[in-house]
């Protein structure tokens, strides 16, 4: 199954998806989600495959248990996977550590066409071949095969319990190693917060966290290499500039507590046309009353607006986005392609990379054409997140410039 006989190389596909919605209500969403993943596996054949899932087990991870068991059984034993026969499966179910629990579920196949793989032992500090499948829970922080932390509390000292974390794992395929980090960044408590100053504070915060990661995975403790961080990031569009650009000739209304005085509702009008309400704006509303903006061309007029990365310009880069805003679709498994209307739509799941992963990526690209940047289930519902995947494939030789680091190639 896996790769065309006449292209070189290791395909590479890498799979982010927040899927709490899948847990939340996993009758209806779950058979439609893996059904639209499977077909990307199918379409792009790939010899190694992660999957980087976070909300693993919805809001009530106690209650859905056997939920959760039953998606893994199902992606470890499924007719469309039944070509990938090595597995590794990393999932948080520590719930009930508040220092601790991510809610973060890792999943990586291997086809059985892939010969030279390993992963790193970050505590015996050398590589390990990887035979088998085997699924690792509770506690992660004990299993030398990845690095798991949690954000401070004082990161985000306004959400009590809050799940976000990255989980990093190594591997090295073909004389080519590199981490691969699942991430989950801080959302934005309040759109009304959030409108207030440009960047947002959220944006602040979620800058911390990330540049935290970042830090972390390149310090002095291991060997330097190529890395992809990909996630939930939380990134959203300034909202203050969004706001301003979507409600130009608009009035502004505000709406205050009798009691407190405290800004609790903004309505934006239009100046004339009988005064229409063009957006109202709550702590957990944005409703524009035109969500075509949002589809049409794929939002690439919102971009603009999509300003995040660019603090990690230097360290940070990312393929050009060419799908509609990932974030927050309608839970209603009736409509595949609708907003909700809670928060202003924005790029939040994304595959990011370092600059030498970048040139992997786009050495395969400029030799094959083969790249592909793109979400998942684009008219079917996915739940509040589209999954977002990159693949790509690893050319004969690739890892060869950075040979000094394959030395720690010391296999078990």
């Amino acid at each position: 199954m896996a790769g065309k006989a006449a292209a070189p190389g290791t395909a590479v596909l890498l799979v982010t998806a927040n899927v709490g919605s899948l847990f939340d209500d996993p009758e209806n969403l779950q058979k439609n989600w893996l059904r639209e993943f499977y077909q990307v596996v199918h379409t792009h054949k790939p010899h190694f495959m992660a999957l980087h899932c976070q909300e693993f087990g919805g809001k009530n991870y106690e209650a859905s248990m056997s939920h959760v068991d039953k998606f893994v059984k199902e992606l470890l034993s499924s007719d469309a996977m039944k070509e990938y026969n090595r597995a590794r499966v990393y999932l948080d179910e520590n719930y009930k550590s508040q220092e601790h629990f991510t809610a973060l579920g890792s999943f990586y196949f291997l086809h059985e066409s892939l010969k030279n793989i390993y992963q790193f032992d970050f505590k015996a500090k050398k590589y390990r071949k990887v035979a088998g499948k085997e699924i690792y829970s509770d506690t992660l922080e004990s299993t030398p095969m990845l690095e798991k932390e949690k954000f401070p509390q004082d990161y985000f000292p306004e959400c009590k319990w809050s799940r976000k974390g990255f989980i990093r794992t190594r591997w090295c395929i073909a004389d080519c190693a590199f981490d691969l980090v699942n991430i989950h960044l801080f959302h934005d408590a309040s759109n009304l917060v959030a409108w207030e100053t440009s960047p947002s504070v959220y944006s602040g915060i979620r800058h911390k966290a990330l540049g935290y990661v970042l830090d972390r995975i390149i310090d002095q403790r291991f060997e330097k290499v190529s890395y992809f961080v990909f996630g939930d990031f939380n990134f959203r569009l300034d909202s203050k500039s969004v706001v301003e650009t979507l409600c130009t000739k608009a009035t502004m209304q505000t709406v205050r507590a009798a009691d407190t005085n405290e800004v609790v509702k903004l309505i934006f009008r239009e100046s004339d046309n009988d005064r229409k309400v063009m957006l109202q704006l709550e702590k957990k509303l944005f409703d524009y009353f035109n969500q075509e903006v949002f589809r049409d061309n794929n939002g690439t007029a919102l971009l603009e607006f999509d300003k995040e990365l660019s603090v990690f310009k230097d360290r940070l880069y990312e393929l050009d986005i060419s799908f509609p805003p990932s974030y927050p679709y309608s839970e209603d498994a009736r409509q595949g392609e609708q907003y909700m209307n809670t928060r202003c739509p924005a790029w939040c799941d994304r595959i990011l990379m370092s600059p030498s992963a970048k040139e992997l990526v786009l050495r395969s690209e400029s030799e094959e054409k083969v790249v592909t940047y793109d979400h998942i289930g684009p008219n079917v519902c996915m739940g509040d997140h589209k999954p977002v995947f990159l693949a790509f494939r690893i050319m004969p030789g690739a890892g060869k410039p950075h040979a000094r680091v394959h030395k720690c190639c010391v296999v078990q």
